[in-house]
């Protein structure tokens, strides 16, 4: 239950269970129901940060910031032990071509899950960060392509690397790069920051 209090420019109401105020109507579009949800389409749907912003009809920091605090709100995927797992790297830059940066990240084949993934140069110390969540989780099988860097993380009796062994894993990559502006090929769009990258 609600009750009214009467404001200068607009109608308030105080809800009594929360205390918490609120219009019926909001002005700035930003502060309606449903505006997390419609970034989150118009992201999926390849809309880069200034186009959300338009068609929203909101501020792009406005967007910058929403996009981050829905993203470290999205809870990691349960591992299941004993599954069958693939692994690969995909290269884009941040703030400028020179500057490259990989997302390593692992699917799990079955169910085209990723599992975990995360960000910085192709090194062995950011590769290890997935390998080691793999390995804990008793994975059966581990598919890569052929890295050197796989070799001395992974052991021989988990390690694969078959011709068509990182097939959906591959195919992930050509719907990342198609869906997200930052992720694509010979693109002027950007990552400013690793912050936004990870989101």
């Amino acid at each position: 239950m609600c009750k009214k209090w009467h404001s200068i420019w607009k109608q308030r109401f105080l809800c009594r269970s929360c205390n918490r105020s609120f219009v019926a109507f909001y002005s700035y579009t930003a502060y309606r129901k449903g505006t997390n949800k419609a970034i989150i389409v118009h992201l999926k749907e390849g809309c880069g940060i200034r186009s959300i912003g338009r068609l929203l009809m909101i501020g792009k920091s406005t967007v910058l910031r929403r996009i981050i605090r829905i993203a470290f709100k999205i809870m990691r995927p349960q591992i299941s032990f004993g599954q069958t797992y693939e692994l690969d790297e995909l290269c884009t830059y941040i703030k400028r071509k020179e500057k490259q940066c990989w997302i390593v990240y692992a699917l799990r084949r079955n169910t085209k899950e990723v599992i975990d993934f995360t960000v910085g140069n192709r090194s062995i110390a950011t590769l290890k960060k997935v390998t080691d969540t793999l390995l804990l989780s008793g994975a059966k099988k581990i598919y890569t392509d052929k890295l050197k860097q796989y070799t001395t993380l992974l052991p021989k009796s988990l390690h694969r690397t078959t011709l068509h062994g990182t097939n959906h894993i591959e195919r992930m990559n050509l719907t990342l790069r198609t869906h997200l502006k930052r992720l694509s090929r010979r693109t002027i769009c950007y990552s400013k920051s690793i912050m936004m990258l990870i989101a």
